[in-house]
């Protein structure tokens, strides 16, 4: 994902200037002003010194923070696959301890390992637990972060779309933690309904509330930012799970034992079926959180009956691994359903497509500095020419098809839109274009650099 300005006003317009695409000046940092377009003299007069550019610290905080919910989420992921195997694969033998239910041989990283497991709990504790939940934690903490440092502080680009929805960015922050957390709330109420003790009732039931909040995401937020509040919504459900029933659960049980009563086996039931349920919505999360890179997932108008096919896919592929890990043979059946989904996927991505509509006739207030700077001209020019061969709506640069991730610079809004990101990418980096296969020039670059912080300097911003 584009990574977004974060706005906020500050008294002082402190900077610091680094040559483009290489170091600092002359290895320094200092007080600079200049009067030209070339990277030793940005045309502003402003003050620059070292605590230039929020906007490298914010990449670099942004990018911290989504290396650390990869890892997190790996983490998570790899052990709530693991127990839901080894539960699957458990063999109930007769000299079992009382209280065992089942019990697993392992070997790895060259040793053996003997697993048994008490449905409700042992006769006696060991010293030592090792509880499975800051996997969870971890995951979900760094994941609203990256929410918040993407599409809230971002929300006039990447959040809102003016031409779905006319509404202020701070409506549509709230709107959005809102829905992830009565998502939640609906869900564990009909978990604890009737309908809660038939695991494959309340599962259809959810489904449906699924593919209706894909609905209305897309009637609210850009393409990109429904598919990823799908992942954000089904995630919640997930990790409070672990946060609201499985551990407090779990702790009741060792309170219990503790104490000197018997456990209710009623814990570890509810528990499981918690557990289950987060086995197979695991698949379709990782597809939401990937398919913000992928115009094609999120920038059609089908995009919210495309999630709701994720779901199946998820379902589908989990059911295969969970029937082979409880031995009961392989339901091969199960790809040929994924696969035909995904092609099912694949034909809805060639509909109609959604647009941004950062490039139509509204455009934010956060991207009307840039369009308003008396050097937008220049660089719109150097935009056209540079760029909008492929990022356009019809892009005629050959093998690329779609613009990349949908970002559209073949308008003047477009632009003004995207002033960080091409700021960012073809300013102080070289990122852009690939390869420097158009040829921008180095005071091109510098020309980028100085519009996008004259603009901000112009309207007391930093980022």
């Amino acid at each position: 994902m584009e990574q977004p300005p974060f706005r906020a006003v500050f008294g002082a317009r402190a900077h610091f200037l680094p040559e483009v695409g290489s170091g600092f000046r002359n290895g320094k940092c200092g007080t600079i002003k200049g009067t030209g377009h070339s990277p030793d003299s940005i045309g502003t007069g402003y003050a620059l010194t070292c605590m230039d550019d929020f906007a490298i610290f914010w990449e670099w905080f942004s990018f911290g923070v989504r290396w650390l919910h990869v890892v997190t989420a790996i983490a998570w992921i790899g052990s709530s696959f693991y127990f839901i195997a080894l539960d699957l694969g458990l063999v109930h033998r007769p000299h079992l301890p009382e209280g065992a239910s089942g019990e697993e041989w392992q070997v790895h990283g060259g040793g053996f390992y003997h697993i048994q497991k008490y449905m409700v709990a042992p006769a006696t504790l060991p010293e030592h637990l090792t509880w499975f939940k800051w996997e969870s934690y971890g995951t979900w903490l760094s994941g609203f972060t990256m929410l918040a440092v993407v599409y809230y502080a971002g929300a006039d680009l990447f959040l809102i779309d003016r031409n779905v929805l006319d509404i202020p960015a701070w409506a549509g922050i709230l709107l959005s933690m809102a829905s992830i957390g009565i998502g939640w709330i609906a869900y564990d109420l009909l978990c604890k309904s009737p309908l809660g003790r038939s695991t494959t009732g309340l599962m259809l039931v959810l489904f449906v509330i699924l593919v209706a909040m894909a609905w209305g995401y897309t009637q609210v937020f850009t393409g990109r930012a429904a598919m990823l509040h799908m992942g954000a919504f089904t995630a919640t459900i997930m990790t409070a799970n672990v946060f609201f029933i499985i551990i407090p659960n779990q702790k009741i049980v060792v309170a219990d034992l503790l104490a000197g009563r018997a456990p209710d086996p009623k814990y570890g039931v509810i528990a499981k079926q918690r557990s289950l349920h987060n086995n197979y919505l695991t698949l379709p999360v990782i597809f939401f959180m990937l398919s913000t890179h992928y115009p094609l997932a999120f920038a059609t108008q089908y995009n919210w009956i495309i999630a709701g096919l994720i779901f199946l896919i998820g379902v589908v592929i989990r059911h295969y691994f969970n029937t082979r890990h409880a031995r009961k043979g392989s339901p091969h059946w199960t790809w040929a359903v994924a696969a035909l989904l995904f092609i099912l996927i694949m034909w809805l991505s060639s509909g109609p497509r959604i647009l941004s509509g950062q490039t139509g006739e509204l455009v934010s207030d956060a991207a009307l500095p840039f369009l308003q700077s008396d050097k937008f001209m220049a660089v719109n020019d150097i935009v056209q020419g540079r760029c909008s061969m492929c990022h356009a709506s019809e892009p005629f640069w050959e093998g690329i098809n779609e613009a990349p991730k949908n970002v559209l610079l073949d308008t003047e809004q477009g632009v003004a839109s995207h002033a960080y990101q091409i700021y960012v990418q073809a300013g102080i980096t070289h990122a852009m274009p690939p390869g420097n296969v158009s040829f921008i020039e180095d005071d091109e670059r510098a020309m980028i650099v100085d519009w996008y912080r004259s603009s901000l300097a112009d309207a007391g911003r930093i980022l």
